[in-house]
């Protein structure tokens, strides 16, 4: 049976710390070990960590120490795991039952693949089902860079990793978003496995650095220009495409409330529009009051919650 070590950064998530394990607890493909690492956390984790923990069915090892960040925190993970494959869960998110048992068996028949991803559930603080992935886009196979590129990224929650693929890749330390950038790198390696089943939740909360959308643009192009030189592409063509990618941003700005950013960025970069309608319907989203955004925002969330009701694993 294929090995894989789990590890969970934990920082500042108290109230839902205990459900992440025991998610984990739950797996039916058990981890060979189970690595939290505390980042300094300034709330009651460690105290929840340590009483979870003493239910593990499997070997388990709590660090405690300083803060050093998110990266830093994988970085160290990964350097004292073993195993065949490698995933991480963050300290407020959950696992299907299924969900190592699926990846690592997807891994297995894509001998190709660096790693194996999927789609997650939106859960909010509640556990409530608020939204899904595969709501927004089908993803995409195998060479996954194109898409990458263009702004079409997966949620870590899903993600299991051939723990080979990473031997020569670390999470960078100095990024604000942890996974873009080692994607972009591996993609230019093996495939990227999708499995099109919703195996994780992934939770919405007001600390997620995925809800201010203009970091995660400026990001984005940060994450690509660092990783220009080993693109299979120029760099005119690559700044095409950011070009692009900051156009069709212009829709996730308004959406998450960011208008004068929206604003500029159109202005900036209406050379990115693919068509006179492109540019017609993100000009139609600009006028639109975002009280009505709003509304219809909620709509969407109390019928997700309503047909779909909580996440269980």
């Amino acid at each position: 049976m294929s090995e894989i070590t789990v590890v969970v950064p934990s920082y500042n998530h108290a109230p839902f710390v205990e459900r992440t394990l025991r998610s984990i607890f739950a797996q039916s493909h058990r981890p060979e070990k189970l690595i939290v690492i505390d980042d300094g956390s300034k709330d009651e984790s460690v105290v929840i960590v340590e009483r979870t923990l003493s239910e593990c069915p499997f070997p388990s090892e709590l660090i405690i120490r300083e803060n050093r960040g998110l990266c830093a925190t994988l970085n160290e993970g990964l350097a004292i795991s073993d195993g065949d494959y490698f995933a991480y869960i963050g300290s407020d998110d959950v696992w299907k039952r299924s969900m190592l048992t699926e990846q690592i068996a997807l891994l297995d028949s894509r001998p190709k693949a660096v790693l194996a991803f999927c789609h997650a559930y939106l859960i909010d603080e509640d556990d409530n089902i608020i939204d899904s992935t595969a709501n927004w886009t089908d993803f995409a196979d195998g060479d996954m860079l194109s898409h990458l590129l263009r702004g079409q990224i997966f949620s870590s929650p899903g993600v299991v990793y051939r723990r080979s693929a990473l031997a020569d890749h670390r999470w960078n330390e100095q990024s604000i978003l942890e996974d873009y950038e080692l994607y972009l790198r591996l993609a230019g390696e093996g495939e990227f496995a999708r499995n099109t089943n919703i195996l994780c939740g992934w939770r919405q909360h007001g600390s997620n650095v995925s809800s201010n959308m203009p970091k995660m643009i400026a990001e984005w192009i940060a994450a690509q220009d660092r990783v220009a030189e080993s693109l299979p592409m120029g760099r005119e063509e690559l700044d095409r495409i950011q070009t692009e990618l900051r156009f069709r941003s212009v829709a996730s700005l308004v959406r998450s409330g960011y208008r004068r950013e929206a604003f500029g960025m159109f202005r900036e970069n209406i050379g990115g529009a693919r068509s006179i309608s492109q540019v017609v319907k993100l000009l139609a989203r600009l006028v639109v009051p975002r009280s009505l955004f709003e509304a219809n925002k909620m709509r969407k969330r109390r019928r997700s919650i309503a047909r779909n009701g909580k996440m269980t694993v």
